[in-house]
């Protein structure tokens, strides 16, 4: 599984770069400028989403080549958090190294323009009610962006909604209300340019047929190789459904969880997940002994 935004820092990837030279060097090729000193923060670059998007691609895709190398693994299943889920589908066959990285740059070029936007994590109250408040929040331009845990939700909007929401949930009661280094609102309707002008990239680029199944952030099933470019363009402006994602894959009988990013932050999401989950499958009446 790989990580999105929110897992970025600078001097990311620094025992990486030397390892894989083919690999920087193409990507410095599609970009057109040195991967090696955005990743390394020397152009100050990575609080952009602009440049945080094809950072965190490359840094996720030469990570997880190394630890393939080292532990000779070969996935039953992929999925990644937003900006993550680009990264499976190129290990996925989907399409190779240069196209993903040039279409996450666009998507972060895209995303960027969308700005004037705030984001914010709701903790301690679970799906329904959050879905609760937001049907008793007085004003509008607020959204769910995504399901990260049974108990976390992120919420996108304007920022002023962002803003006035938080004592709204926190007397719903919500743990903790907490906002999010972001520059935009994403993952929400305010992306509807962004993802429109996107879909167009998308429409021109080959898709392939997963080699490995690829779990789709905004429908929380497998992808099918006829709506991967669709699926994609919608995610911009959708929820991420990591909830459904891990359940889903639990379901199927996955027990081992390999999380690859310059930094640990979706285990502990899967770790929640998986103990509420197994807990409601043991007390569902229909359980047989």
């Amino acid at each position: 599984m790989f990580a999105g935004q929110g897992s970025q820092y600078a001097g990311m990837g620094r025992d990486l770069l030397d390892e894989f030279p083919e690999h920087l060097a193409r990507a410095d090729e599609v970009l057109g400028y040195s991967v090696r000193d955005l990743c390394l923060g020397e152009n100050g670059q990575l609080n952009s989403t602009k440049f945080v998007q094809p950072a965190l691609y490359v840094v996720n895709i030469l990570t997880y080549l190394r630890v393939r190398r080292e532990c000779y693994i070969e996935p039953s299943a992929l999925l990644g958090h937003s900006l993550g889920e680009y990264c499976a589908l190129h290990i996925a066959d989907v399409f190779d190294f240069a196209t993903g990285l040039a279409l996450v740059a666009r998507r972060g070029e895209l995303m960027a323009d969308a700005a004037d936007g705030a984001m914010a994590a709701v903790v301690g109250l679970d799906t329904d009610a959050v879905h609760d408040a937001l049907t008793a929040w007085s004003g509008d331009g607020l959204w769910v962006a995504g399901y990260n845990t049974p108990d976390q939700t992120v919420l996108s909007g304007s920022p002023d909604q962002v803003r006035a929401a938080r004592d709204h949930f926190l007397d719903a009661g919500a743990r903790n209300y907490v906002p999010l280094n972001v520059s935009g609102a994403f993952h929400s309707p305010l992306m509807a340019a962004a993802q429109s002008e996107f879909q167009r990239v998308l429409a021109r680029v080959d898709l392939k047929a997963p080699r490995i199944p690829v779990v789709s952030n905004i429908t929380g099933a497998i992808h099918t190789a006829d709506r991967i470019g669709h699926h994609l363009g919608e995610q911009i402006s959708g929820p991420v459904r990591w909830v459904e994602s891990i359940q889903l894959l639990a379901s199927r009988g996955e027990t081992t969880w390999i999380e690859i990013g310059p930094k640990r932050v979706l285990t502990p999401m899967v770790e929640q997940t998986l103990a509420v989950h197994s807990r409601a499958m043991r007390e569902r009446p229909d359980r047989t002994v």
